[in-house]
């Protein structure tokens, strides 16, 4: 909405307001004599966030990405696994070809991008946590450094979590390395827990 204050001939003042209605396509334009408004009346405009407001994705430019490195490929956190560049043509810019694994369900995903154009890179975080015990229905009970416990991991899937049930069974201290990303977590790898034989 624009708004302009005028004088009227007599002490008058008036405002006109100017209102663009798109989705009729036309202009309309109201007349109100009185106060123009100051700031004071214009109402709060409240936004809603969530989280922190952080993102969980950054902006790269697709010819500064690099192999092992992560990118966003159809919407999901990919570990790029192959890259190759194609020439510049004699109009446009030069291609750049992805090839990336989703880093939490092993999916491949591809993707053609001008290496002038920006991609979405995801924020990925890795920490460890120790191993305290497995419930019946397959979750993890994982300790962080701080001492904080969490119950909310599942056991993975695969060799993975075969591998850690039956080394945990025989009695092996264990430390899980858990990736963040986007919102998802999971445990990707499973190692002896040395810092105990200290």
């Amino acid at each position: 909405m624009f708004s302009k204050e005028v004088s009227d001939e007599g002490a008058t003042q008036a405002q006109i307001d100017l209102s663009v209605e798109e989705s009729v396509g036309h202009i309309s334009l109201h007349h109100t004599v009185g106060k123009a408004r100051t700031m004071g009346d214009i109402e709060d405009t409240h936004f809603e966030t969530g989280d922190s407001g952080a993102s969980a994705t950054f902006p790269m430019q697709c010819s500064a990405l690099r192999k092992n490195g992560f990118v966003m490929l159809k919407s999901r956190p990919c570990k790029i696994v192959e890259m190759s560049t194609s020439k510049t043509g004699k109009h446009g810019h030069a291609k750049v070809h992805l090839v990336g694994i989703d880093i939490f369900n092993g999916k491949k995903y591809e993707d053609i991008c001008p290496s002038t154009h920006n991609m979405d890179v995801p924020h990925v975080k890795r920490e460890d946590y120790q191993l305290t015990d497995i419930s019946d229905d397959g979750y993890l009970t994982l300790m962080a450094d701080n001492g904080d416990l969490r119950e909310d991991l599942k056991i993975p899937d695969g060799d993975l979590g075969l591998q850690l049930r039956a080394d945990f069974e025989v009695g092996k201290e264990l430390l899980c390395t858990v990736l963040k990303s986007c919102g998802e977590e999971c445990v990707i790898a499973v190692k002896a827990n040395t810092a105990l034989d200290k």
